[in-house]
């Protein structure tokens, strides 16, 4: 496994996703609805709204995982927020970042992970909108637009929850 090297912007991109004040907070049903119908749009058995701390990963949404977070060193989303893209592995035992991964040889057996970034309008990447699954998969382009375009309806609906607290 190789741990995702920490973005060169690491401490204003925490700093933006603190201010979103969305960690820890309970779940709602504008984000689980997005991500439930990512799982079935995609036939997958995980979506989940992952925003990436300093030390975990915390899911604002997660349709079929019972864990509300993770370590951040073990986590797919870790890598991507280092992205300027959405990060797709077809198929994470062939992949050197994943092979030996906890989350890859352990529950939930992912094989197949695309994570889509949640960018906020002023350029800071604070998590990911992801779909993962038990078996390789092939994502084409079309698939990479209609994950982003959820991820927009996600980045929309946090804008809103922050908006609807001030």
């Amino acid at each position: 496994m190789i741990l995702a090297p920490m973005p060169h912007n690491e401490m204003q991109r925490l700093q933006a996703l603190r201010e979103l004040l969305i960690l820890d907070t309970a779940p709602e049903e504008r984000f689980d609805r997005i991500s439930a119908f990512a799982a079935k749009e995609f036939d997958v058995p995980i979506a989940l709204v992952s925003l990436v701390d300093r030390d975990r990963q915390w899911f604002k949404s997660s349709f079929g995982m019972d864990v509300c977070e993770t370590p951040r060193d073990i986590s797919f989303c870790g890598h991507a927020v280092n992205m300027s893209e959405t990060l797709v592995v077809h198929d994470a035992l062939k992949d050197q970042r994943f092979a030996d991964n906890p989350m890859v040889i352990g529950e939930p057996y992912v094989r197949f992970y695309a994570g889509a970034l949640l960018r906020l309008p002023y350029g800071q990447i604070v998590g990911t909108f992801c779909i993962m699954d038990r078996r390789p998969r092939v994502f084409d382009k079309l698939d990479v637009a209609i994950l982003g375009g959820l991820r927009d309806l996600v980045v929309e609906e946090m804008f809103r929850r922050e908006e609807a607290l001030t």
